[in-house]
């Protein structure tokens, strides 16, 4: 068997062509070669090719700053304020006229099967508002007074009051990036499946990236994807923005400038011995993708060639907002330079900053002063500098928070309605889509679940999940959600 040229030794799995090129390309050729069988001989051929990188239809947008508060903001003192709470302060539920807001047709409307408030409590004795609000801007759109900055913008925002999940603890995290429960096993999120979908606009970064802390059960995003799908974790520091992004040694650019000319020189070989091979070029690219990194990242983190202006505009100039004002300002310079996708946990570890079980005012007061004008003046910034009709921008929580009091100063878990905002890139600015009831108990008109905000943003980036589908992980059709077209331009 051997001694025939056209045979391929599958009991080693390597043709002996093949085998003589190897050791020509040396130890690094082996390695590969070997990797490469094991990962052929467990996965059968099959016809489906991955995604092209194009989108499926004409985008209205390029790139996503997905903006996610970790615990749970209460809708009521944010962008859909109630003053029926502040009416019927300290009466319970069934002394209002509201007394049928946990009538369990209702909660069945929203594929939950618990009658209770979030945790199996029920919060029935109604706490007032902790905060005043007015309408804002030419719409007339009622914000809170904790976001007045915001609230200057939302001319340029659609407001979708009508939203509901499922999961009444904090695996809401998990269930708003990728639409399935955290116990369902382990599903990508929508980062990673615009990353899978498009391909990069900069061949220098990487297109799905990180900022701000995340928890441990909302650590990765490609899942099934692979984890070339996982967002790239960024700090703001330019002198160690990524980890392992340096070389181990003190190398000169020069000296690894000559390894890399060695990897070149090994893809040529890789054409003749393993022609279009996919998972060898992934690897390639990615090897040469760090190397360019390696100044690329620092570049964006370096804000010395910003003006003080546009500093202050994100609030780099006080303590309170400098944190996520610089998280802001590079997520800025990241769709700035063709970054598709930027992901920013504020207030991640443990059950999050935003969840308010006692001491909403406190709280709140403090959260939204830290994320209030360095929103807004992104929003400003990207608007300015022509990016924002390019550009979507997701104001987003896992859930809401209780109409009804937790003890006396907090609220608690909220499933059954409340809100989230977009902006820009082919979204209608200056409208509220849906509503609550009149003490933001139950999503009462145009009820939308989670994966529709997934839905939007794709339909917007062009983008068909249909068919991003991979063989063998067929997707319920909750998964995919249904795209808000009503907010969109």
């Amino acid at each position: 068997m051997y001694n025939d040229p056209t045979c391929h030794c599958t009991s080693r799995g390597v043709h002996r062509r093949a085998f003589l090129a190897d050791v020509g390309m040396g130890i690094t050729g082996l390695a590969l070669a070997s990797l490469l069988q094991r990962e052929s001989a467990a996965s059968p051929a099959e016809t489906w090719s991955p995604p092209s990188g194009k989108p499926h239809f004409t985008p209205k947008a390029k790139s996503v700053i997905w903006l996610f508060m970790n615990g749970g903001v209460s809708h009521m003192e944010s962008f859909d304020p109630k003053p029926m709470l502040t009416k019927y302060a300290g009466k319970t539920i069934a002394e209002t006229p509201f007394k049928d807001a946990q009538d369990p047709e209702k909660l069945k409307l929203a594929r939950v099967t618990v009658v209770n408030d979030a945790n199996g409590q029920q919060r029935n004795l109604l706490l007032p508002l902790q905060v005043g609000y007015r309408k804002r801007g030419e719409s007339g759109i009622e914000v809170s007074d904790w976001f007045p900055h915001v609230g200057g913008m939302i001319d340029d925002i659609a407001v979708v009051r009508s939203m509901y999940t499922t999961d009444d603890n904090h695996g809401a995290q998990t269930q708003f990036h990728s639409g399935r429960h955290m116990l369902d096993g382990e599903y990508p999120t929508l980062g990673a499946w615009v990353h899978y979908g498009l391909g990069s606009l900069n061949d220098n970064l990487p297109q799905f990236i990180s900022l701000g802390r995340r928890e441990y059960w909302n650590a990765k995003d490609g899942h099934y994807l692979g984890p070339e799908h996982d967002a790239v974790p960024v700090r703001i520091d330019p002198n160690n923005p990524l980890d392992y992004g340096k070389p181990e040694g003190s190398l000169s650019t020069a000296e690894q400038q000559v390894g890399f000319k060695l990897v070149d020189r090994l893809n040529r070989l890789r054409n003749v011995e393993y022609p279009d091979d996919p998972a060898l070029a992934a690897r390639i690219k990615s090897y040469e993708l760090a190397f360019r990194m390696q100044t690329s990242i620092p570049d964006v983190m370096n804000f010395a060639e910003e003006k003080d202006e546009t500093k202050n505009l994100y609030g780099l100039d006080r303590p309170e907002t400098r944190d996520f004002g610089m998280q802001l300002l590079a997520a800025r310079r990241m769709v700035e330079r063709g970054v598709r996708f930027v992901q920013i946990q504020h207030g991640a570890g443990g059950a999050g900053v935003w969840d308010a079980h006692s001491n909403l005012k406190t709280n709140h007061e403090k959260n939204c002063l830290a994320v209030d004008k360095p929103i807004a003046g992104l929003l400003a910034d990207l608007k300015r500098r022509g990016l924002l009709n390019e550009t979507i921008v997701l104001f987003a929580s896992e859930f809401g928070r209780t109409p009804g009091s937790q003890g006396t100063t907090g609220r608690d878990h909220h499933i059954y309605g409340f809100n989230v905002w977009m902006a820009g890139g082919g979204v209608k600015g200056g409208m509220v889509y849906g509503k609550t009831d009149e003490i933001g108990f139950h999503a009462v008109e145009n009820r939308r679940y989670v994966t529709d905000i997934h839905a939007t943003i794709m339909q917007l980036m062009g983008l068909d999940s249909r068919r991003l589908e991979i063989p063998g992980r067929k997707r319920l059709d909750i998964d995919h959600g249904r795209a808000i077209t009503e907010i969109m331009a």
